[in-house]
């Protein structure tokens, strides 16, 4: 652990012996308050957080050491010739398993991951919720490691500045195949987003998302397809992104100022998508206008309030896939902790 933990009592309570066997660990929080700085996870883990224990990040920089540049990403955004560790932090990881509520900044972020699950989670954020990336412009597109195969069930999000689950902006190394179902989003900016545009490349395409359930939002749906953010001005902004498949289903949404902007990319329009079975419901003072679409394409079907023009009503179902992805049926393991601490 970089920095320590301190508090009045052991900081953690590790029963690795019980999966050493497997070639694993296990390490408990207890309930308390935990202050350190950056530390690493590692594969065939699981960190347990207790309910009543919360995790602080020091406020000393030296604790929060600049490690090894991401080839997706080049130089970052962060210090030249580095970057900073997160809270908690792990690359190249296989099988690891989290299990907490996590404020501030981004909740979770799958980037370049593929066979990935997250269920049963809350969380309250200043930025996306969770963010799934895969690599940085022309970093990414050399790169070339997507996120795929993910899934995202039984969530929950607080974040009025940005999205439930954002898809980008940094995604060039590609996102496929994401399904995600039963998520709640309160007083957040938006539901799912897309965020990519010209110099980003690959593609996010094959996107499932049914059973919203949205309150106090300004948009539904939002898709951005002149998100800026580049690295200098060695990208290529030829290198335009494909976005298409894109569904959405089965969403109820209340108290809303803007039902969605969609705007794709000039002479690369976003294609093939489909919304089917939403009710929105406004706020007192909405926006007028309710949909605003430019550079798209695809369809909708039982959709209120009504549509923008560029996505025509169809007697249609928007698809979610009836196969299951290998990481679905990976049983995880239910601990507990005694509470004599």
């Amino acid at each position: 652990m970089n920095g320590g933990w301190r508090g009045g009592g052991p900081p953690f309570f590790g029963f690795s012996s019980q999966v050493a066997a497997d070639g694993g660990a296990q390490l408990i929080v207890p309930p308390g308050k935990w202050l350190t700085g950056s530390f690493n996870l590692t594969s065939h883990f699981t960190l347990f957080v207790h309910k009543d224990a919360v995790i602080l990040g020091s406020q000393d920089e030296s604790e929060w050491p600049h490690v090894a540049l991401l080839p997706s990403y080049g130089l970052g955004r962060d210090a030249p010739g580095g970057r900073l560790s997160s809270l908690i932090f792990g690359t190249n990881l296989t099988d690891v398993v989290i299990t907490v509520d996590s404020p501030n900044t981004d909740g979770i972020d799958p980037d370049s991951c593929m066979n990935t699950r997250i269920d049963d989670s809350f969380v309250v954020s200043g930025d996306d919720c969770i963010a799934v990336k895969s690599g940085w412009d022309e970093y990414g597109i050399k790169f070339n490691m997507p996120t795929k195969q993910l899934v995202i069930r039984r969530f929950t999000c607080i974040s009025p500045s940005s999205a439930a689950i954002a898809l980008g902006s940094e995604m060039s190394g590609g996102i496929e195949d994401v399904r995600a179902e039963d998520i709640k989003a309160i007083n957040t900016e938006s539901g799912v987003r897309i965020k990519t545009g010209g110099g980003r490349g690959a593609y996010v395409k094959n996107i499932y998302v049914r059973n919203m359930t949205l309150n106090t939002m300004k948009y539904v749906f939002w898709m951005t397809g002149d998100y800026g953010s580049h690295l200098g001005d060695q990208f290529d902004p030829n290198a335009f992104p494909v976005i298409e498949g894109i569904n959405y289903r089965d969403i109820v949404a209340d108290n809303v100022t803007l039902s969605a902007q969609l705007d794709g990319i000039g002479r690369h329009p976003f294609t093939d998508i489909c919304i089917s079975n939403v009710d929105i419901k406004l706020t007192a003072k909405p926006k007028e206008v309710q949909w605003n679409c430019t550079e798209i394409q695809g369809v909708t079907n039982r959709v209120s309030p009504e549509p923008c023009g560029l996505l025509p009503q169809k007697e249609i179902e928007c698809p979610f896939p009836k196969d299951r992805l290998p990481i679905e049926d990976v049983e995880l393991k239910t601990c507990s902790i005694s509470a004599n601490f």
